[in-house]
């Protein structure tokens, strides 16, 4: 059997299947290391992702075979036919207006700060 990284690689390289459709991003305290997975499945074309929060203190989150399994049993559970997975880490795993004041950048993780996390070249 496929290790679960390639399983989900897998998933995501296939077309849009249509609903049910899920997001799969990384984020970390800089662009080596990613401490937290969010995967968010949407049930209806307009509506909400219900979300799922995954994280791991010592290890890359993107390459734990426990979270990537855990992923995959979420997947097979709620039927999820297409995954937009993004491999590169997304940014910052704190979040904005919880962990920091809205609008400001993570104290926590100054290798982020100015940095525009949808521009690929600036995630270096």
């Amino acid at each position: 059997m496929p290790k679960p990284i390639t399983r989900l690689r897998k998933l995501a390289k296939q077309s849009d299947a249509g609903l049910l459709r899920a997001t799969l991003a990384f984020y970390g305290p800089d662009n080596t290391r990613a401490s937290k997975a969010v995967l968010g499945i949407f049930l209806h074309e307009d509506g909400e992702a219900i979300i799922h929060r995954y994280f791991s203190d010592d290890a890359d989150a993107r390459y734990t075979t426990e979270i990537q399994e855990s992923v995959l049993a979420r997947l097979r559970e709620d039927d999820v036919r297409s995954l937009i997975m993004m491999e590169e880490i997304f940014g910052c795993p704190h979040e904005e207006s919880i962990d920091y004041p809205e609008g400001e950048s993570c104290p926590q993780c100054p290798f982020w700060k100015g940095r525009d996390r949808f521009a690929a070249g600036d995630r270096v």
